[in-house]
């Protein structure tokens, strides 16, 4: 009997017949070649065929359970997500993937496609996208801020960012109207640096477009951009849209565009559902956008669809600043010039019922002279293009030294722009040019 189990033995493994072999786990061992230990004789290597055991899938191997292993422990190509879904797959069947953190990203997807030799990410473009907020280094100086705008755009952004924790109706969209050139938009930069809120602006130039639809998807991806700074950086931020209604607002005869209609309903939509936005892709439970306030300015504000403008989804604010505001903000402006509070007082006093920037208007008009006997210096116009576009590296232009603008020349720099202003309103030139029109 032993000499026939011998023989039977011998035949087999002459013939590299395969035996059946037992699952478990101490039944794992491999043997190089493709040749693995038989499992009820281990001292006889068993050939591995295709046709008695099934195949190792590309690039990887049985496990220790017997069901194809992963790529390499690293690999996330086989991850699920919450719903048991493949992820990559989830991922490219939406439209438009805005999460930006996700792709050659290290630690996310796979790092065997990072590399290190441009950092640890390879997407060398996440840095730019992440800076679309304004930071506002440019405005260097003792600023004065109306504390009646500070109190109200303050409220209205601490107001936003508690939603959760009160229990009352908080309207997303904070509404900043009131006259030209009353500083709307520089107050509300003000406000930003100080309280540290790097926001994303955007104007009324983009609330229009050649294809239908496109501002209202700006709209929401500039939001949702909002949502990714608070979100990603820790920082508080929000959506400020400058000359709201100049974009959508309605003037006599004006033509009522596509794009017009779905601004105003993207504005609707996210004052109702500011956590749910939406830019083309598919719904997911899991993708909630944090809640960012919206500060859109303007001048006239009964020219927007009314729902939008309704309590519920917009606080309005009329800025008209007082004559101690404006006396206030101005001294600041002319600070450096050496002015007493006493002389800016006596000068908005002499222009009365003025914006904002025509104090600022003064102050540049007094640079007129200066301006010129500094081009007769530098070789008059004809040497214009030369000295300032096509000088030599180290070649500096002449100093130029700034007038000291005094009230006197400053009181005379407001008689000349006055006279302006009552030549246009005075002129209007348009009615001579359409007279035939008229008739």
């Amino acid at each position: 009997m032993a000499t026939t189990t011998t023989t039977s033995l011998a035949a087999a493994s002459r013939h590299h017949i395969l035996l059946p072999s037992r699952s478990g786990p101490s039944f794992n061992l491999r043997a190089p070649n493709r040749v693995r230990l038989c499992p009820a004789f281990p001292s006889i290597l068993c050939a591995s065929t295709s046709s008695a055991s099934p195949q190792p899938t590309a690039g990887g191997e049985e496990d220790e359970a017997g069901h194809a292993g992963k790529l390499s422990k690293q690999s996330s190509w086989e991850a699920t997500d919450g719903q048991g879904d493949d992820y990559l797959y989830r991922l490219g069947k939406e439209a438009e993937n805005m999460n930006i953190a996700v792709g050659a990203r290290s630690g996310v997807i796979d790092d065997l496609f990072v590399g290190k030799f441009l950092g640890r990410d390879s997407d060398i473009v996440f840095d730019y996208r992440q800076k679309a907020t304004r930071k506002f280094e440019y405005l260097q100086g003792d600023y004065y801020i109306a504390p009646a705008f500070l109190d109200k755009v303050a409220i209205h952004i601490v107001k936003n960012y508690l939603a959760n924790n009160l229990n009352i109706k908080i309207p997303l969209i904070l509404g900043v109207w009131g006259g030209k050139g009353q500083g709307k938009t520089f107050q509300t930069e003000l406000i930003f640096k100080a309280m540290g809120v790097e926001p994303v602006i955007m104007s009324a130039g983009e609330l229009e477009s050649e294809r239908a639809g496109e501002p209202g998807r700006l709209i929401r991806d500039r939001y949702r951009t909002a949502s990714q700074v608070v979100q990603n950086q820790g920082k508080m931020s929000c959506l400020m849209i400058n000359d709201l209604d100049a974009g959508v607002g309605r003037f006599g005869n004006t033509q009522m565009t596509v794009n017009n209609q779905i601004v105003v309903g993207t504005l609707m939509n996210l004052a109702d559902n500011p956590t749910r936005v939406s830019i083309g892709q598919k719904w997911r439970e899991s993708d909630i956008t944090h809640r960012v306030p919206i500060i859109a300015t303007g001048n006239d504000f009964s020219t927007l669809y009314a729902p939008l403008i309704r309590d519920g989804r917009m606080e309005k604010f009329y800025w008209q600043p007082t004559r101690e505001d404006i006396i206030n903000i101005v001294h600041r402006m002319y600070t450096k010039d050496g002015l007493s509070s006493e002389e800016v007082s006596s000068i908005v006093d002499t222009f009365p019922n003025q914006a904002l920037d025509f104090y600022g208007a003064l102050r540049s008009r007094t640079y007129d002279q200066a301006i010129l006997k500094w081009v007769n210096d530098i070789g008059g116009y004809e040497q214009l293009g030369e000295k300032l576009l096509k000088r030599k590296n180290r070649e500096k232009l002449p100093t130029f030294i700034p007038p000291k603008p005094t009230l006197d020349a400053l009181i005379e720099s407001g008689d000349s722009l006055v006279a302006e202003q009552e030549l246009i309103m005075n002129s209007k030139l348009s009615k001579e040019y359409m007279k035939n029109l008229e008739d």
